[in-house]
């Protein structure tokens, strides 16, 4: 009997594991991706680029050559070239290593703007998505076609993006195929974070059993940004509400599970 019971307590983290929500593989689906419709600021004129909705705002001379920010934890230079009227590219910099490429575009008659973004995770994993905006008011004839106010209207991703969760009793690990990852206790601690540059840290609390919080923080230990994440009651669906505690803007995807397609045929 003292075998049994203690084999059944050797079990129980196992069947902890196999009983969470979470666990599995899950597929983002971007046809269901809700963007915060907040304006995007940015100007591109007399040889100066600004972006005042960005976190943290950049301002730098745009001469195609790498312009040093000072207060980006995640970035330390900013290289913005104007390609043609229509489109500009902004690269950034951490240590001399490029983290982040967009390459914008507007549309010819100046209402729509393309925005193509490469990002690279400090393990070198990259992914890429594309985000279509519509622009707010008339475009300013004295500036590239590419500034103004404008709303995200959709996002897409040039490959399938995936994520995946395995909860055991105490704790959670995750693993992004964008190169982010984390292995976390429930207890409301800080624990390593690999992902971009400038967010090194992530807490988790977990709410319920289908429900989870995650903290993310920078080096220094400030929150950079909140995702709520709650798994439907059929076990089908993941739900994320991300909220950026710098910038204000909130965006929320959903995740089909791997298989659970397969399973309604």
């Amino acid at each position: 009997m003292k075998r049994i019971l203690g084999l059944m307590v050797m079990l129980l983290p196992m069947a902890a594991l196999a009983q969470s929500a979470f666990n599995g593989t899950w597929k983002i689906d971007y046809n269901q991706f809700q963007l915060d419709r907040k304006p995007v600021m940015v100007e591109l004129k007399d040889g100066m680029f600004t972006c005042s909705t960005c976190d943290p705002k950049i301002s730098v001379k745009a001469d195609g050559t790498d312009q040093k920010l000072t207060n980006d934890p995640g970035a330390d230079t900013a290289r913005v070239t104007v390609v043609d009227p229509h489109t500009a590219e902004l690269i950034e910099k951490k240590d001399g290593k490029t983290v982040m490429r967009v390459v914008a575009t507007a549309s010819d008659d100046g209402k729509t703007l393309e925005r193509k973004t490469e990002m690279t995770a400090v393990d070198g994993t990259k992914s890429s998505y594309t985000t279509i905006l519509s622009r707010n008011g008339e475009a300013d004839t004295t500036a590239h076609l590419s500034s103004g106010s404008w709303t995200p209207e959709k996002t897409k991703s040039a490959k399938e993006m995936t994520l995946q969760y395995a909860v055991a009793s105490d704790g959670i690990t995750f693993k992004g195929n964008d190169g982010e990852a984390y292995n976390v206790k429930f207890d409301g601690k800080d624990y390593p974070f690999q992902g971009m540059a400038g967010t090194t840290k992530v807490a988790v609390k977990k709410i319920d059993d289908r429900t989870i919080e995650e903290t993310y923080k920078s080096a220094e230990g400030d929150v950079v940004f909140v995702a709520h994440i709650s798994v439907s009651p059929d076990g089908k669906t993941l739900t994320q509400v991300g909220h950026d505690a710098h910038t204000g803007r909130s965006d929320t995807f959903v995740a089909t599970k791997e298989g659970s397609e397969e399973a309604e045929k």
